[in-house]
């Protein structure tokens, strides 16, 4: 029998690299300006496109999405074919995936500072562009399904089995956590309400950096870490643990970032027992990559590519350490919504993510090119000062999140809380922002260097666009050789799909099923009403301006958070709330109980000018919304929609909605009018401050009544 031939494609392997590295300048450059934002306010130019609340999204998505997502198709694209001596299935559906993601990309970045949003963090694309995502992951796994099938490589190496389950288990999320009623052509309800919406929201959210960050990471791990040092995986059993107890667990976790909300309190538990858990497969990654090193550790001190696979395989042992140890209840009351949360996602992704991926592209463009790296100076250059920059991000950080955490539960010594106003705490951490984005600026100056460097690589080399290679075509089963049942799954693609797909569906089912089919999960509250038209416009305008970035909108039941704001939350609270706004960390106070504490003129100044009535505050001014109109031709199609999920809407009172709207908008111009200010009652002002002066106010005269 003799070889065939047949040639890898690089270029597509080209293409995302590049796509790689323009998306991640672009993404942290986002980045910084919001972390710059924080503590200068007026970095959005008085633009409203470019406020906190609209980028900061705009970040999460261009370097989650745009930056590892072409560094996964990248990794996946080159090691496939190697692994399994073949080319890619289709140079058609490469191209498509290539620039079907790019378009996506694309349509993010207008979309998103436009202020179209769901507000599900992670998710925030609206629902053309999530009918876009589910087409293009489709053909992503035609063309890797389509390899694996004409593959010369009997054996399915452990990196496929983690690409596999990312590709089902991504399919999943994003179809489940994307049932939504289209509103308009960029508008939608989320199809769940409240409490089931944030349980579905956080199982999506907290996988999303599982399947996503996560395991097609540990999958190149597995492919790249052994060629760049030459040394075999230090262990394949351990990696059969790894990849199953992993995809088992990982799944469960999503609750704890839950902790002390409405969520019922057996899914916490849930939560946290498996994170918990956690600890131990995560670990056995790490170990299997460390370990991988042993008798190469000389190596490490000369190749700057192996310095970041380290450093990026340590930031993974402490980030992994560090999640279960936050689903702690009692790390977690003191963590939850302070810069803390902010500090430990960093890590992952500035260290794992971020450095894998340098690792990557600095081994994989100068072999695709057939030449040498342009200048190892500029790689340790890149790798000292992103290491640096990961320090200087992550220590102000965690002082900051232990700082504010701290400084909102002291009480004095006669019972009062020691810092009743927020306001307190947020000026006191201002230096660690600032000092955070000297540290993004460090990273992001490494990656500009990197840039460079590439490119120059690039220009001194010529790609290898098909690249020549021959393996011996693929021998028929021996079913009698075959000996172990996880040797024989190894072998059959569709088998090992399946089985992930179960693994991750067990606890899928049984955490979210109870709660969204179960009534009494939920129970509902009397004085609970649907918002008004006005008040569902003004929610609308929330969303969109991504309030909810900064502030949330649950009471946990410390005294702390119940003297400070008010009664804590209730399950019954959001039953009408499509998408829920719980939010995940608190730049500013919560707002659950705000209705009615302040007057409509106090709002109408602070959305103006927020330091008229707060010195200090590092809110941006919403001043455009005292002169935009309204847009109330949207009225009657959102009720009948908020109709259609639940929400009891009397028949026909699409047909009046805006004459409520209406009277009820004149009424708070009226009042502003008293206090001397003139706005028009159609002004998008008069709708948020609306919506504002709902928040809570069911759950007060609730307990006015039961008094």
């Amino acid at each position: 029998m003799q070889p065939e031939k047949f040639y890898y494609d690089n270029k597509i392997v080209r293409n995302f690299g590049i796509a790689t590295i323009v998306w991640g300048i672009i993404g942290m450059t986002v980045g910084l300006i919001a972390a710059i934002q924080l503590f200068k306010p007026g970095m959005n130019m008085g633009n409203q496109y470019t406020t906190f609340g609209r980028i900061r999204p705009l970040h999460t998505n261009a370097v989650i999405f745009a930056f590892v997502g072409n560094a996964i198709f990248m990794g996946v694209y080159y090691s496939l074919q190697r692994l399994l001596k073949a080319r890619m299935f289709s140079n058609l559906l490469s191209n498509i995936h290539f620039w079907g993601w790019q378009l996506i990309i694309v349509s993010a970045v207008i979309t998103l500072p436009l202020g179209f949003t769901t507000s599900h963090e992670y998710a925030e694309l609206e629902w053309p562009i999530d009918i876009a995502i589910t087409i293009i992951w489709v053909v992503f796994g035609i063309n890797m399904f389509g390899t694996i099938f004409k593959r010369r490589e009997r054996h399915l190496y452990v990196a496929i089995w983690f690409y596999i389950a990312t590709f089902v288990t991504i399919a999943v999320l994003h179809i489940v956590n994307s049932f939504e009623l289209p509103v308009s052509a960029f508008k939608s309800y989320m199809v769940y309400a409240g409490v089931q919406d944030a349980l579905v929201q956080w199982w999506y959210g907290h996988n999303a950096v599982a399947f996503f960050l996560t395991t097609p990471y540990l999958g190149m791990m597995y492919y790249f870490l052994p060629k760049m040092a030459n040394r075999p995986i230090y262990s394949y059993k351990l990696s059969i643990l790894h990849f199953w107890a992993l995809i088992f667990i990982y799944i469960w976790a999503g609750p704890h970032h839950l902790l002390y909300t409405t969520l019922p309190s057996w899914a916490q538990s849930l939560g946290i027992a498996f994170s918990i858990m956690l600890i131990a497969p995560s670990w056995g990654g790490m170990i299997n990559g460390l370990l991988t090193l042993r008798g190469a550790w000389d190596k490490v001190r000369d190749d700057v590519v192996l310095k970041f696979m380290v450093v990026g395989l340590t930031a993974y042992g402490m980030a992994t350490f560090e999640g279960p140890m936050l689903s702690l209840k009692q790390v977690n009351g003191l963590a939850h919504f302070t810069d803390w949360i902010v500090a430990h996602v960093h890590v992952g992704a500035l260290g794992w993510n971020g450095f894998l991926t340098f690792a990557i592209l600095y081994w994989l463009i100068p072999r695709i090119y057939k030449t040498n790296l342009y200048s190892k100076k500029m790689a340790a250059f890149h790798f000292w000062i992103g290491t640096l920059g990961i320090l200087f991000y992550a220590i102000p950080m965690y002082w900051a999140g232990f700082t504010q955490g701290l400084m909102l539960k002291e009480f004095t010594p006669e019972g009062m809380l020691k810092y009743p106003n927020f306001l307190e705490t947020t000026l006191r951490i201002i230096p660690m922002h600032v000092m955070r984005s000297v540290g993004g600026t460090f990273y992001l100056l490494g990656v500009i260097v990197m840039a460079y460097n590439l490119a120059r690589t690039m220009l001194q080399g010529k790609l290898v666009a098909n690249e020549a290679a021959e393996s011996m075509p693929l021998e028929p089963v021996n079913a009698a050789a075959e000996s172990g049942w996880h040797r024989k799954l190894e072998r059959r693609p569709i088998q090992l799909m399946v089985a992930a797909l179960i693994v991750i569906l067990i606890g899928t089912v049984i955490e979210l099923m109870p709660t969204l089919t179960i009534s009494s999960n939920v129970p509902t509250i009397a004085s609970v009403k649907p918002y008004t038209p006005l008040e569902l416009q003004g929610r609308d305008i929330y969303i969109r301006e991504g309030c909810s970035n900064c502030h949330s909108q649950t009471v946990r039941p410390f005294r702390s958070e119940t003297e400070r704001y008010g009664e804590y939350s209730k399950a019954g609270e959001f039953v009408y709330d499509h998408p829920f706004l719980w939010g995940s960390k608190r730049t500013g106070p919560d707002l659950a109980r705000e209705g009615q504490k302040y007057g409509n003129a106090w709002h109408y100044n602070h959305m103006m000018d927020p330091r008229l009535m707060s010195p200090g505050s590092i809110m941006p001014n919403y001043d455009w919304l005292l002169t935009q109109t309204l847009d109330t031709t949207t009225t009657r199609t959102k009720i009948n929609a908020m109709r259609t999920l639940g929400v009891p809407y009397a028949p026909g009172y699409e047909n009046y909605a805006n004459a409520d709207l209406n009277k009820q908008a004149q009424g708070i111009a009226d009042n502003l009018a008293k206090d001397k200010i003139k706005v028009k009652s159609d002004k998008e002002i008069i709708a948020i401050i609306a919506y504002l002066q709902r928040l809570g106010v069911d759950i007060k005269a609730n307990k006015t009544a039961n008094k």
